[in-house]
């Protein structure tokens, strides 16, 4: 944790800007590599799932959280519409130095506020076994973990997880 920021140093938008889909993709093929040794695959599966994402984009449907710092960002997540008047929570990270001052909560905070403002019934995500602190953030706001397999998807042995949540 950055002892010097506070979240209130810390501005948040709603739009994506050129730029920012290669720099979250970035952010994840790097922090991923270096914190869990996960290997390109999961940058790759990053992309495709933001060029999913950018060619289906409805702003009726889905949002889009920048965490920046001095024109730096440093937080992101993403709501993606789905089937079933269903959300997926997607690319959820922060940069190590911003972890520890509350931006994950809030960021996830806007998250279950759109996703209750525009009418989703349920929401679920895919992570994995190692990205436990995320997994403690997503039970504590009523996710149930409701799937888990064995896969080498990142270059490593590890169990995909998926979360769901009924939005009531």
């Amino acid at each position: 944790m950055n002892n010097n920021v506070q979240l209130d140093d810390i501005a948040i938008r709603t739009t994506l800007q050129p730029g920012d889909i290669g720099y979250v993709t970035y952010m994840h093929g790097y922090l991923y590599h270096k914190e869990y040794n996960y290997d390109i695959n999961c940058e790759v599966y990053i992309a495709e799932g933001f060029c999913e994402f950018y060619k289906n984009y409805d702003p009726q449907k889905d949002c889009v959280w920048v965490a920046e710092h001095h024109d730096r960002i440093v937080g992101f997540v993403l709501l993606m519409h789905r089937e079933n008047n269903a959300a997926q929570l997607r690319y959820f990270i922060l940069e190590p130095e911003y972890r520890g001052i509350g931006l994950g909560k809030k960021l996830i905070n806007l998250y279950m506020d759109s996703l209750k403002a525009k009418g989703y019934k349920t929401s679920y995500l895919w992570t994995t076994n190692d990205l436990f602190t995320a997994a403690h953030i997503y039970k504590q706001i009523g996710f149930v973990l409701t799937e888990e397999k064995d896969s080498t998807a990142f270059g490593k042995k590890l169990k995909e997880q998926r979360y769901d949540l009924t939005v009531g």
